[in-house]
């Protein structure tokens, strides 16, 4: 619990730390200075919505891979409960699908927004 905190508490600072120096950029005058300003920085939308929907599919399939994972030690220590204990599974398994489905469509239309 202590590791997770550090992890959090660190990830934490990386992004207000990096966020800073992004929000103190001058803004552009104009379209076309908003436009160069977004070919220098290299960066295109694609790529940033690419990133995302990856980041959003690797953590959905680790999410579907721990509750499998915690379902089947449930179902080893108490094989009595094996119906309701899928049941739980399932729908669990199905909200993180939807979420994961949700978020590559996000990134998806970010991309021809």
């Amino acid at each position: 619990m202590i590791q997770a905190l550090r992890i959090m508490y660190v990830t934490c600072v990386v992004v207000l730390a990096t966020a800073v120096p992004a929000m103190a950029q001058d803004a552009p005058v104009n379209e076309e200075g908003a436009a160069a300003q977004a070919a220098d920085s290299g960066i295109s939308l694609a790529a940033i919505g690419a990133v995302g929907a990856g980041i959003a599919i690797i953590g959905a399939g680790f999410g579907i891979g721990k509750i499998g994972a915690s379902a089947v030690e449930a179902i080893a220590r108490q094989p009595e409960a094996v119906t309701q204990i899928q049941s739980a599974m399932i729908i669990s398994a199905a909200l993180i699908e939807g979420a994961a489905f949700f978020a590559l469509i996000i990134c998806i239309l970010s991309l021809y927004a």
